[in-house]
């Protein structure tokens, strides 16, 4: 077993083992692997942050592995090193379904620039968030420029991977009958880019149909911001937007690097993890602590919630 330091220097060169065996180390919930993974991160600090942080999205038939694939590959032909990670917080035993999408995206996966990795499997939203953010730091010290982080879940997790990316990709599918049913909150309020997939044959029409509806309800809601969520078509069937959909996630980023916006929303971004790790931590020092008495106490009506919570900190603090 290599040291955190050893791992370092590997993952540093780029070694892909090095870089898979230091986001199981980073995955793991053993105490034991805490502080190894801790020192490891640490060491990698100077190394990160350079990379382009993509967040993909889109309800469950959209196509996002094919999208991924193809865009993936793209990414690749214009020189690029991509990473791609998913994260489901949806279920805490999860891994059935992002390992069949894995062998779906096959051709990326065995290519020698790109490195894709399955959601953590269990843990709370706030650990497989954790552990996402800190395998982003891992893939951008080990040399990948665009790291993409792929939702499996819809609702929440879109949220929470909008809260480690810099732009946010929404995939969206033609649809038929009343086209605004199908426009979630989520699209509007989170999309810094929206994509309708499977603009080709028999779908072609569908997808228009469904851009003018996006472009409208986005014109409403946000038309007034910096920034218009540009509504695209593509195909991975016939590699068709996927240039398009890399000229505005660019166009994007250098107009939010320019406003200072980009680096606003990545403070904003540590902050609240900071947040979140220190609430975290917090809770699982607590919970380590023999409540048993005090709970009591509370429970039969002889003290108020807020004055033994205090108390209790009070105790540790001391």
């Amino acid at each position: 077993d290599m040291t955190p330091k050893e791992l370092q220097s590997q993952l540093q060169q780029g070694n892909r083992r090095a870089l898979a065996k230091a986001i199981t180390l980073i995955e793991s919930t053993a105490q034991a692997d805490a502080a190894a993974a801790e020192a490891l991160l640490t060491g990698l600090m100077p190394q990160t942050g350079k990379a382009l942080r993509i967040g993909v999205s889109g309800i469950p038939g959209v196509g996002k592995s094919t999208f991924i694939e193809a865009f993936g590959s793209y990414l690749i032909e214009q020189g690029h090193k991509l990473a791609v990670l998913a994260v489901d917080p949806s279920s805490p035993v999860s891994g059935g379904s992002i390992m069949g999408d894995r062998t779906r995206m096959e051709k990326l996966s065995s290519h020698p620039q790109a490195f894709i990795r399955p959601s953590p499997t269990s843990g709370s939203i706030g650990g497989v968030a954790r552990k996402t953010r800190e395998s982003i730091l891992a893939c951008e010290a080990a040399g990948f420029d665009i790291v993409m982080v792929e939702t499996v879940g819809v609702g929440q997790s879109e949220v929470l991977v909008s809260s480690m990316v810099d732009t946010f990709l929404i995939l969206q599918m033609p649809h038929t009958g009343d086209e605004l049913q199908g426009i979630k909150k989520g699209i509007i309020e989170l999309a810094d880019i929206v994509a309708v997939t499977k603009a080709d044959g028999s779908t072609a029409t569908g997808a228009k149909r469904m851009q003018k509806s996006l472009e409208q309800a986005l014109h409403l809601v946000r038309g007034k911001e910096d920034w218009l969520p540009p509504v695209l078509l593509c195909s991975a069937v016939e590699q068709k937007g996927l240039s398009e959909i890399w000229n505005q996630i660019q166009k994007f980023t250098a107009q939010q690097k320019k406003s200072g916006a980009y680096q606003d929303r990545r403070q904003r971004q540590t902050d609240q993890w900071f947040e979140d790790e220190l609430s975290d931590q917090l809770k699982r020092y607590i919970s380590g602590q023999d409540l048993r008495q005090i709970r009591q106490q509370v429970q039969a009506g002889k003290l108020p919630p807020a004055k033994a919570a205090r108390d209790v900190i009070q105790s540790i603090v001391r």
